[in-house]
């Protein structure tokens, strides 16, 4: 198991040089996903897979900790991270079992808090909700090699 160090409650479920995935149930799983996230960028890299841009790792961290936090708050029972490199870009999926899909609010610039998911569709080169047969998966794509740059269309 390299993606995480023995002891942490992520459990491996699937490894490859370009994709990981991970179940999630415990109180610290924010935390460990984003190291996972930052991991699996390195080993993408050291790879030579694809170039993986200064502010990729960033980027990805943050979509995967917003997906992940959105699980964590509004579902119940462990909910599965994959992230798969291809295309210059990984993609962040995050399925739990919570049937209702979320739903981006209107700007309001009094709202405090509540803005992850708009936050995560800015950040990403593409996002999509699928409902599952137990839940829903959502998935979103960033751009490893600049993903705040020309290629995201900004």
């Amino acid at each position: 198991m390299n993606m995480l160090e023995r002891g942490q409650e992520a459990q491996p479920l699937a490894e490859s040089p370009l994709s990981v995935s991970a179940a999630f149930e415990g109180s610290e799983e924010i935390a460990v996903a984003r190291a996972l996230a930052r991991s699996f960028l390195g080993e993408v890299q050291a790879a030579g897979a694809v170039e993986v841009g200064a502010g990729a790792v960033d980027v990805v961290q943050l979509v995967v900790s917003e997906l992940v936090t959105n699980a964590r708050k509004h579902a119940t029972g462990p909910f599965l991270l994959t992230l798969k490199a291809r295309n210059e870009a990984v993609e962040v999926t995050v399925w739990d079992a919570e049937p209702r899909l979320p739903m981006p609010r209107p700007a309001d610039p009094g709202r405090v808090g509540q803005h992850g998911l708009e936050i995560v569709m800015a950040l990403c080169r593409s996002f999509a909700i699928h409902r599952e047969p137990v839940g829903k998966r959502i998935t979103a794509t960033v751009g490893l090699t600049d993903p705040l740059g020309d290629e995201t269309g900004r």
